[in-house]
């Protein structure tokens, strides 16, 4: 679990992040939405230690971030997992080299440990005959699936997530978006997730927290987005043609 409380993030005179409390629960998938500017990447960032907030604080499984000691903090750092919006391999290395890659970097494991674990994660993420193979060699789908092999190689308690179908057709969004979900109910791993895609909302959204203007706004599940009356998130949520459908069908049931 990690819980933000009073989360404050400013840039000069920009006020980024304006008193944001909530809670990633584990073993569900947690989602940041809002529009552009909304602060929902700097909020990521900042749950990631990349930015420090100027108040308030973050926990990760009651450890609070702002008070563990550098050790406490690498060590932290080990537990979590990252996929990147544009998958962020290594051009130069192999699918093997790229998951193997944090093993390498965070453990000790022999080359044979290494090499097993590999092969059990490419399995996971149905990619078991493409070690060799390079990231110029598959297609974008393949490759976010090598990126969320790697992301979970090291058996972590926390796997964020930017813009995971960044540039995908709708069909290999939603096999991501379900293997994500997979994966973190298997692994128990508390999971966030930065999304504009309302496809996904709908498909795995356990935990929505939809930002404005630095606030949050608003937060909720997957039902009660397509039930609430708050007019922000009706006009960001339905602002597709897709979802304005869905919601004159709702009404049309409700009528009934």
């Amino acid at each position: 679990m990690i819980e933000i409380k009073d989360i404050e993030k400013s840039f000069g005179d920009a006020h980024i992040l304006k008193g944001i409390s909530t809670v990633f629960e584990t073993g569900k998938t947690n989602l940041i939405i809002g529009q552009s500017g909304s602060g929902k990447t700097v909020l990521l960032k900042t749950l990631l230690g990349i930015h420090t907030p100027e108040v308030g604080t973050i926990s990760f499984d009651g450890r609070i971030y702002s008070e563990l000691t550098p050790d406490e903090k690498r060590t932290l750092r080990t537990e979590i997992g990252m996929v990147f919006q544009g998958s962020a391999l290594f051009d130069s290395m192999t699918v093997e080299q790229n998951v193997a890659f944090p093993l390498r970097m965070f453990t000790s494991k022999r080359t044979k440990e290494i090499k097993e674990r590999v092969n059990q994660v490419l399995d996971r993420v149905n990619l078991e005959n493409a070690n060799n193979k390079f990231p110029s060699e598959i297609s974008g789908g393949m490759q976010k699936r090598v990126a969320i092999a790697r992301a979970i190689v090291n058996n972590p308690k926390y796997l964020f997530c930017d813009e995971p179908n960044s540039g995908l057709d709708p069909e290999t969004a939603i096999v991501i978006d379900v293997l994500i979900q997979e994966i973190t109910k298997e692994y128990d791993i508390t999971t966030v997730i930065n999304t504009h895609d309302m496809n996904s909302v709908l498909q795995i959204g356990e935990k929505i927290v939809f930002l404005k203007k630095g606030f949050k706004e608003w937060e909720g599940d997957k039902d009660e987005i397509l039930e609430t009356k708050n007019k922000s998130i009706v006009e960001f949520v339905y602002s597709s043609d897709l979802f304005k459908k869905i919601r004159e069908n709702l009404l049309n049931e409700s009528d009934e």
